[in-house]
């Protein structure tokens, strides 16, 4: 097995005109600018159907091919980071979709959190911290918080904008990768036999 950390980022925002792939491609540059190779995955591009697995997936019985090519992705990485804006105080339902898909893929892996909008998606974050509990995924203390009035340049409500996050959100950025990376190496010990 390889040493190195594996970790995707999950883009949780599948609306049309969205920012998500802006702070998505922020992460991932922060995450290059320390020496690290993430995979971006976007659920809007991953688009799975609202959950249509007949059993739970604690039994980790897919019958999907969507829910089977999902499992093996996930599978595949040791952290995560959840890319959320806020909506109406909370994440979108796209990403509770597809964390609800799995089980055992998501358990003994570490996440980071960064959550965008009017402020900053704190809500979203919070939001998705006992989500993330409950299928086995600990998650770093540390979070980003983008704020559309101060972290966009924008022209306007509905415009996409430019993602120019300010100095300070790349050390929180950073000190969040940090704890990733610590977080992901000791949860791996969970999951690799001795």
């Amino acid at each position: 097995m390889s040493t190195e950390i594996r970790i995707a980022i999950i883009v949780g925002s599948t609306r049309p005109n969205r920012r998500g792939g802006l702070v998505g491609e922020w992460v991932r540059a922060g995450a290059a600018a320390r020496g690290r190779t993430v995979e971006v995955l976007d659920l809007a591009a991953w688009d799975l159907p609202l959950l249509d697995e007949p059993d739970p997936a604690i039994h980790g019985t897919y019958v999907n091919p969507h829910t089977r090519d999902w499992a093996a992705t996930i599978a595949g990485f040791d952290a995560f980071v959840f890319v959320v804006p806020e909506y109406n105080h909370s994440f979108p339902a796209a990403v509770k979709n597809a964390v609800d898909y799995l089980f055992a893929e998501w358990n003994d892996k570490a996440a980071g959190l960064v959550g965008y909008g009017v402020q900053g998606g704190v809500r979203a974050v919070e939001a998705l911290r006992p989500v993330l509990s409950e299928v086995k995924i600990a998650h770093v203390r540390t979070q980003v918080c983008v704020n559309l009035m101060t972290d966009f340049r924008l022209s306007g409500p509905t415009d996409v904008g430019v993602c120019a996050p300010a100095p300070y959100q790349e050390e929180t950025l950073a000190r969040m990768f940090d704890e990733l990376v610590a977080w992901a190496g000791a949860l791996r010990t969970l999951r690799v036999p001795a």
